[in-house]
């Protein structure tokens, strides 16, 4: 019976134990040392959607009427505003698709790009200030990490071609326990949502358009069988050590 008992606690060690080939991301047989591998990128340009946060800045040698379409936000000490501040001092596309700016009025920039809105908005100022200076920014891309990493939560990125590799290392990179095979990408497409699985081991994940991030992503990591079945090890010890107690007791009392 305790030969049994060994034995059987033997087989979940094996089966729950790590192997290098479980942590390695982009993985490829051919990558060889200082020859590098090149792959062809999709990025896809983002397009603007309701309840995107623009920064909107008019830059002019009359600071007057610059000031009128100039949204003051308060600023730290090192002269930065905080994600808060920076979405109080932005401007909302409405559920229309629109920017409603001062004296210029609404302007249409659903499914356009921030450099497509920032020559509309600079067509339209060009009327009313000579010499004026447009400057857009989309200060709402934020990601949420979710799952088997280090420090899950909401991220703002500041980099419009920011890839699912960045995003993971802001959260502090993935656990030992999180498979690097089922990571679930949950992107935002109007007013649907659309879930997709990637693999982190393989080395095509660069080519794939979902290796750019866009803004309102959420990143779900999932954890490794080998993870639960080393947490499930721990349950089953302490069983096994109260059956072998209970049987040298029985032992004993015979």
């Amino acid at each position: 019976m305790r030969n049994l008992l060994y034995f059987l606690s033997l087989v979940l060690l094996v089966s729950s134990c790590m192997t290098k080939k479980e942590l390695v991301y982009m993985q490829n047989p051919t990558y060889k040392e200082n020859l590098p591998t090149n792959h062809a990128t999709s990025y896809s340009v983002y397009k603007l959607q309701p309840n995107d946060v623009l920064s909107i800045k008019v830059l002019s040698v009359d600071p007057d009427m610059a000031d009128m379409f100039n949204i003051v936000s308060p600023t730290n000490a090192f002269g930065m505003s905080d994600p808060g501040s920076m979405y109080l001092s932005g401007y909302t596309i409405d559920n229309e698709g629109y920017v409603n700016l001062p004296t210029v009025g609404k302007l249409k920039m659903e499914g356009l790009t921030t450099s497509q809105s920032q020559d509309l908005i600079q067509r339209n100022l060009n009327r009313y200030i000579t010499d004026a200076t447009v400057v857009v920014k989309l200060i709402s891309f934020k990601i949420s990490v979710l799952g088997d990493v280090k420090a899950p939560g909401r991220y703002f990125i500041y980099n419009d071609r920011a890839n699912l590799l960045e995003g993971l290392s802001m959260a502090g990179d993935l656990t030992q326990g999180a498979s690097r095979q089922n990571v679930k990408l949950i992107r935002q497409k109007g007013d649907q949502s659309e879930v997709v699985l990637l693999d982190l081991t393989d080395p095509n994940l660069v080519q794939s358009q979902y290796y750019y991030l866009m803004p309102n992503d959420v990143i779900y990591v999932e954890p490794r069988k080998t993870q639960l079945k080393r947490e499930n090890l721990v349950v089953v010890g302490v069983m096994l050590s109260i059956i072998s107690t209970g049987v040298l007791l029985l032992n004993y009392l015979k």
